[in-house]
């Protein structure tokens, strides 16, 4: 499995400790995040995640951000991208289950770095159900 990331400087301790859990685990990880914890603008590393994941050059991705807000709503301005904030295992269930989340959006200073680390392989472990939730997540990319 292919999986893109991408941080802001509030995320860079968080991106290391993914990184190294997704490539134990034999993912192939593209690194797009800042490595330093210098201040940056967060769209800078989030929009080429989601251009990874729109193209399907990456299966998903992760994106990581002091609140996770922007960040997430960088990613969704991408056509094809269902980018969930999460802050607990269980959102991130829900959002596999039932919107076909493509890109996990981690914000770092309301989660623990377990807990992130948990969110991660709950992400990767959780199908999409389809069913009537299909027509839904169909539905998200109509544009106006």
């Amino acid at each position: 499995m292919k999986i893109s990331i991408g941080n802001d400087h509030a995320g860079t301790e968080y991106k290391f400790a993914i990184l190294k859990h997704l490539e134990a685990k034999g993912y192939v990880v593209t690194n797009y995040g800042t490595d330093s914890n210098e201040s940056v603008d967060y769209p800078d590393f989030v929009h080429p995640v989601a251009q990874d994941v729109e193209s399907k050059k990456a299966d998903f991705g992760i994106i990581i951000c002091g609140s996770g807000n922007g960040a997430n709503m960088t990613a969704n301005k991408h056509q094809g991208v269902r980018s969930a904030l999460c802050w607990t295992k269980e959102i991130v269930a829900l959002a596999r289950q039932h919107n076909n989340a493509n890109i996990l959006s981690i914000p770092s200073r309301f989660t623990a770095l377990p807990q992130a680390i948990e969110m991660v392989d709950t992400f990767f472990e959780t199908a999409f159900e389809g069913g009537r939730h299909e027509n839904r997540v169909n539905k998200i990319a109509v544009s106006c």
